[in-house]
């Protein structure tokens, strides 16, 4: 995936850069930052690509052309692509603000199995997960090795309002989920329902 940039920036634009980046996040949290709460529906609308792989590389580094930005550059080996073109690796450069994130490169960890949904990238270069953390799925495994995802706020919101959208759109789900859903209960669910889930909301949004 090319990283675009710029040619040249002042540090006024610098300025309205940033500004720009932290209007496009009001009221829920990577670390410093606010976000608005979104269910999964509209993540998955929002997103351009959406993918499952393992975090190979991580790396903080001032941004090419805005050097005044922070950023995090992000490589992973893709397994399976849900929305949009991935290819076999996808690299995106994210903005971060809060000092803790220069030190563990905003939680991208090298190994990490992830599920991004992840923004169209802007002129800057720069993207992130659709709602931040809302966006950013862990795959882990639960106690009887089941494989489960969960999001940044633990699941937070992920349903709310979601059952009627499903039901006009017709999209059935399985028992589990369906019930998950029907109570917009937060917390890990499993991996390969949320999956689903996600392609047939992909499609919806896709027409």
């Amino acid at each position: 995936m090319t990283l675009a940039s710029p040619t040249t920036l002042g540090t006024r634009a610098v300025g309205a850069v940033v500004l720009a980046l932290l209007a496009a996040v009001p009221l829920s949290a990577q670390r410093g930052a606010l976000t608005q709460p979104r269910n999964l529906g509209r993540l998955v609308a929002q997103a351009a690509v959406i993918f499952r792989g393992n975090v190979i590389s991580t790396r903080v580094e001032p941004h090419p052309e805005l050097t005044h930005l922070t950023t995090v550059v992000v490589t992973l080996r893709v397994r399976e692509t849900l929305k949009g073109e991935a290819g076999p690796t996808f690299t995106f450069r994210q903005y971060i603000w809060d000092i803790r994130d220069h030190y563990d490169a905003a939680g991208y960890r090298k190994g990490q199995e992830l599920l991004l949904l992840m923004n169209p990238p802007t002129r800057y270069g720069l993207s992130s997960p659709t709602g931040l953390e809302q966006g950013r799925f862990r795959i882990l495994r639960d106690a009887a090795g089941r494989e489960m995802a969960v999001n940044g706020h633990g699941n937070a919101g992920l349903f709310h309002d979601l059952e009627p959208q499903l039901k006009r759109q017709r999209i059935a789900l399985p028992a589990q989920l369906a019930t998950i859903v029907s109570q917009e209960r937060a917390g890990p669910v499993p991996s390969g329902e949320l999956k689903d889930l996600i392609r047939q909301l992909a499609a919806v949004s896709l027409r």
